[in-house]
């Protein structure tokens, strides 16, 4: 099920990436925080009064420099017009109501979707009178608060979380695995997108899926059943006068949300951008299968035998995190590989339903205790009673220890290569969480 997306908007340096911060740092419970996953977040993964939900920091979409700065206002708006299930309208309480708010506010007001309008930096009794003057915008009750000082932050995301729509169930099948083409515009999408289909030959059925103004098509290839979920770029529903690839991001999250593998495009004449990698981590954070697809591979200059490897090198140099993950070089204007695809992601959704026994991973433990013995701390070793496997999508395992605070990531990085080298698990993130033995009976 896709999670609902908030997106935050308002006008430069009212707070709106302080709030952002504040509410993953004070407030809301991140969902995962993996080593090695890009810092520069424009999304933060939330759990508020049990509601999962995706906040999208719009200030954080790169916009064109020489843009007047009220166009790139009206263009932030309109990313969470098109895209967003709930709109966080952040203005500055001391700076009072400007024409720029009113702007934003009337475009708010067209787009017939929950907004929240909050006050921020109301950060004492005396500056509750600021609040009122924010009522002309007819946006509802302003809720005053302090990004700063987390003041109201309570009250903010429940305001938020009451506004989520009801999502209608996902039109999948039980055995049909779900895959997200994701990457900047002019990758390829849409031309692999269409070669996959054109290839397999087997259409079920063209239907609309919940992702708004996306179409989701039913394809069968080699006797196993996929849903193919439309992403960023495809379809655009209104005639912007800004890049595509500032819509991209919010579509992206929800695609993924929605999809059991990831299918990540890169252009091989281009390689790797930053949004790609926020993307990409989004994807790694969430626990899906992802396959890492080089398309355009049949243009790429001056290659020799070794040209892929050098290729895969800084792939895995630029996506850390995703060290996991296999690499496809493809051309989906002539084919080249594409029909390899299919093939991959159906191994990864196999990878990540895998189950290992319990006795087994004991083994698996205590030959790599004897390989590396457990660090110690402050002259206390770190004691591994033993493992299991608590879930899969993605495969989760809980090791149990005598103290959780004794173990290092570094050392947890060891034992997931360990998992690796003797089961695969190729192409899906692996969690691995450390409990006190006393916590046994939890699980």
């Amino acid at each position: 099920m896709s999670k609902p997306i908030v997106a935050i908007v308002g006008r430069p340096n009212v707070g709106k990436s302080t709030l952002f911060n504040q509410i993953g740092k004070k407030r809301v419970s991140i969902v995962d925080d993996m080593p090695g996953v890009t810092r520069d977040r424009i999304y933060l993964d939330a759990e508020w009064l049990n509601h999962h939900f995706t906040m999208v920091d719009t200030g954080g979409i790169e916009l064109d420099e020489s843009d007047h700065i009220l166009r790139s206002m009206r263009d932030q708006a309109q990313i969470a017009i098109e895209e967003a299930d709930v709109i966080l309208f952040l203005v500055d309480g001391r700076a009072g109501l400007t024409t720029a708010d009113e702007e934003i506010a009337k475009m708010l007001r067209k787009a017939h979707k929950p907004v929240i309008l909050g006050v921020n930096k109301v950060d004492s009794p005396q500056r509750q009178m600021d609040i009122y003057e924010f009522y002309q915008l007819g946006l509802g009750d302003p809720i005053p608060l302090s990004a700063s000082n987390a003041m109201n932050l309570g009250d903010l995301l429940d305001a938020i979380v009451a506004a989520f729509p009801e999502h209608a169930e996902e039109d999948k099948e039980e055995d049909e695995i779900a895959i997200a083409v994701i990457g900047r515009p002019n990758v390829g999408k849409s031309s692999l997108v269409n070669k996959l289909l054109g290839e397999e030959r087997v259409i079920v059925s063209n239907v609309a899926g919940t992702t708004r103004d996306a179409i989701d098509t039913h394809f069968v290839a080699d006797g196993q059943k996929y849903l193919l979920i439309d992403t960023a770029g495809m379809r655009r529903r209104a005639k912007i006068d800004a890049p595509v690839e500032r819509y991209s991001v919010m579509r992206s999250l929800r695609a993924i949300d929605r999809a059991d593998v990831v299918l990540m495009l890169i252009d091989a004449s281009e390689g790797i951008t930053e949004q790609d990698k926020k993307i990409a981590g989004y994807a790694h954070e969430s626990g899906k299968g992802t396959v890492i697809v080089v398309n355009k591979w049949d243009i790429f200059p001056d290659k020799d035998d070794k040209s892929t490897l050098r290729f895969t090198d800084d792939l895995r140099e630029q996506l850390g995190f995703l060290q996991y993950a296999p690499v496809l070089y493809t051309s989906a204007l002539t084919g080249q590989r594409v029909t390899r695809v299919t093939e991959l992601v159906k191994y990864v959704a196999e990878q990540q339903s895998m189950r290992i026994k319990t006795s087994v991973l004991n083994e698996l433990i205590r030959d790599a205790m004897s390989v590396n013995p457990p660090p110690m701390h402050r002259g206390r070793q770190l004691k591994l009673y033993f493992m299991t496997q608590a879930d899969v999508h993605p495969p989760k395992f809980i090791i149990f220890v005598n103290d959780p605070e004794l173990m290092h990531f570094s050392y947890l990085r060891f034992i997931e290569n360990r998992l690796r080298e003797q089961f695969g698990f190729e192409g899906t993130p692996l969690k691995l969480i450390v409990r006190a033995r006393k916590e046994e009976e939890d699980y």
